[in-house]
């Protein structure tokens, strides 16, 4: 008996070992030279050669000790819409700021986005370009993060955004300049690793009472139609610097009140409100002109004394 099953087996795998090689012989024979080897495809036609990944450029996002909830949650959501970012532990804010420029080095970034608290009430925002500057400072006002606004868009994970920016930006020197960092500094590389290949989702940026609107929606149908998602945030420029965190100030906004004024001004205007007449006063009256007056007269009748004479 257990010969007669062997001998069954053995039929059975010579069976399939058959129709396999049949199954082989009926494919047609693959060609020694493919048409990709010459770079065309079956048509014949040149095949298209898919684009690198050129723009290396990362973002490093990170915030200070002293940042409340809020702005926390601000931080946490730049770092979901943008998939070419990288984060860090909080910073210290009793050491430099000028420390940050190691960290982005040894992060391999180029640039960063700092979210600085102050008493734990004020936010405000660093965006600097760590290979020889500029540094841009904001504060963050009307902050509303995306779990806070709870609104119907909605988008991909790592998708890239559309940039979109008013016309004002092109009106002054420093606008342009901050056109460019926010360029640079938020938009997704091309065939990054980590983002989606296509755009259903924008970021638009407006100048409304010399201030940054920022807002993102979603690009619901190809005709236009966008549906908001969040955050908002309003963004006050106060110093650009010519370098990342270091260097002497190129612009500053004259206009600017600290957060600190502004609750100063609210418990006693019209303490707040003397100060800035007495300051004003003092602009008016300081002298224009540097040193002492000389007058060229008074030497004309100034003469030598000679040898002879006695003193």
């Amino acid at each position: 008996m257990p010969a007669k099953n062997s001998k069954k087996r053995i039929r059975a795998l010579l069976q399939k070992h058959d129709k396999i090689v049949a199954k082989k012989a009926e494919e047609p024979e693959v060609p020694a030279t493919r048409r990709s080897d010459d770079g065309l495809d079956v048509n014949g036609e040149p095949l298209a050669k898919r684009t690198k990944w050129t723009n290396r450029t990362r973002t490093l996002i990170l915030a200070s000790r002293t940042i409340n909830s809020r702005g926390r949650h601000l931080m946490r959501d730049f770092q979901e819409m943008m998939p070419h970012h990288k984060r860090e532990s909080k910073f210290n804010h009793k050491t430099n700021l000028y420390t940050v420029n190691e960290m982005a080095e040894a992060k391999n970034c180029q640039k960063v986005m700092l979210f600085e608290g102050r008493s734990h009430k004020d936010l405000f925002f660093w965006m600097t370009n760590v290979n020889g500057g500029p540094g841009i400072r904001f504060e963050v006002l009307n902050i509303h993060t995306m779990r806070e606004l709870k609104m119907t868009g909605n988008c991909l994970k790592g998708s890239r955004p559309l940039l979109s920016f008013d016309e004002n930006f092109n009106s002054a020197p420093h606008w342009k300049l901050i056109k460019e960092m926010f360029i640079q500094t938020m938009g997704v590389p091309n065939q990054h690793p980590k983002s989606q290949p296509f755009f259903d989702k924008v970021f638009t940026f407006s100048i409304v009472d010399e201030k940054v609107w920022f807002r993102n929606y979603q690009i619901i149908e190809e005709s236009g139609a966008l549906s908001e998602i969040g955050p908002r945030m309003v963004l006050d420029p106060i110093k650009i610097f010519e370098g990342s965190f270091c260097g002497k100030a190129i612009w500053e906004n004259v206009d600017y009140i600290t957060p600190r004024k502004k609750r100063a001004a609210l418990r006693n205007p019209m303490k707040y409100r003397q100060k800035k007449q007495s300051k004003s006063v003092t602009q008016l009256t300081r002298p224009t002109e540097t040193g002492f007056s000389i007058d060229p007269l008074d030497q004309v009748f100034a003469t030598e004394p000679r040898d002879g004479d006695s003193d």
